[in-house]
């Protein structure tokens, strides 16, 4: 608790962003083809990564970044039909209903949906809806799935600090999520209503990025950056949506008429494709 509080304190004063570009440089320099299996090997161990899960062996990735955000072997990750399903491997922090704009970050601490996505019209649109909050640790796979067939209608930029996502700073750090960098992705869903999907920057994430776009996290140009895609860009539930270049979080919003995330309890380990909730309006 004592070195957790230290560790805050300590980020406060240290320029997070240059640390988090300079953790992405290196985690970008070419390993040198015969270490690779002893590096990212004890990486797996260290982390405990499934490295037999990955899509090529481990002589193929130039980087530990090209490892980091690795690709799966085909038909691991099954997409549950007809329902909201899990764009993330992680473990649930929050589970809730959008009530008057609140999101539980963690017990004692909420935070405004409206702060979170950048957009007051769009959060009071969500209300009476459910949302998640899906948190990655470095073990896990990072690659960022889509949740619900639909079509991406607009993602925003919004800069902003990089406090670490991990337990301690969620329960510590005041509106966290809502200070982040972030990138939020707005779908509207095939079965109607809207779904959004908030990709939460953190120290040392090199950058997080989307697939449909050049959008990324910590930019050198810190302003908001706002995609409306006219048309908008087609999206099927578990295809690609983006990646961390490190742990991080990421939070799914869906609205009354998007359908209702199932009741999801906290620490739960939810995996990409498996359902997360019913799609539509309640029959």
């Amino acid at each position: 608790m004592l070195f957790g509080r230290l560790l805050i304190l300590l980020l406060s004063v240290l320029p997070k962003h240059a640390m988090s570009r300079v953790a992405g440089h290196v985690a970008n320099l070419t390993v040198p083809r015969p270490l690779r299996p002893a590096v990212f090997g004890a990486f797996a161990r260290i982390f405990g990564a499934t490295i037999e899960e990955a899509a090529l062996p481990l002589t193929e990735y130039a980087s530990i970044n090209a490892f980091f955000t690795r690709t799966l072997k085909p038909g691991l990750r099954p997409i549950a039909d007809e329902a909201i399903v899990s764009p993330v491997d992680g473990k649930v922090g929050a589970y809730g209903t959008v009530v008057d704009d609140v999101l539980v970050q963690a017990k004692g601490r909420d935070y405004s949906l409206a702060a979170l996505v950048g957009d007051e019209a769009l959060a009071q649109s969500m209300d009476g809806g459910t949302y998640a909050t899906l948190y990655l640790a470095p073990r896990d796979y990072h690659r960022i799935h889509v949740p619900v067939d639909g079509e991406v209608v607009e993602a925003t930029y919004v800069p902003g600090e990089l406090w670490p996502v991990n337990v301690f700073a969620v329960a510590h750090v005041a509106d966290l999520f809502a200070v982040n960098e972030r990138i939020v992705i707005t779908i509207r869903g095939r079965a109607g209503g809207t779904t959004i999907v908030v990709l939460v920057g953190a120290t040392m994430v090199g950058m997080t990025r989307v697939a449909f776009d050049d959008l990324h996290t910590n930019a050198r140009r810190r302003e908001v950056q706002q995609r409306r895609y006219d048309p908008p860009i087609p999206v099927d539930a578990g295809g690609p949506l983006g990646h961390f270049e490190f742990g991080s979080t990421v939070i799914v919003v869906c609205s009354p008429g998007a359908g209702a995330l199932d009741a999801l309890a906290i620490g739960e380990v939810v995996r990409v494709g498996q359902r997360l909730g019913r799609l539509g309006q309640p029959s």
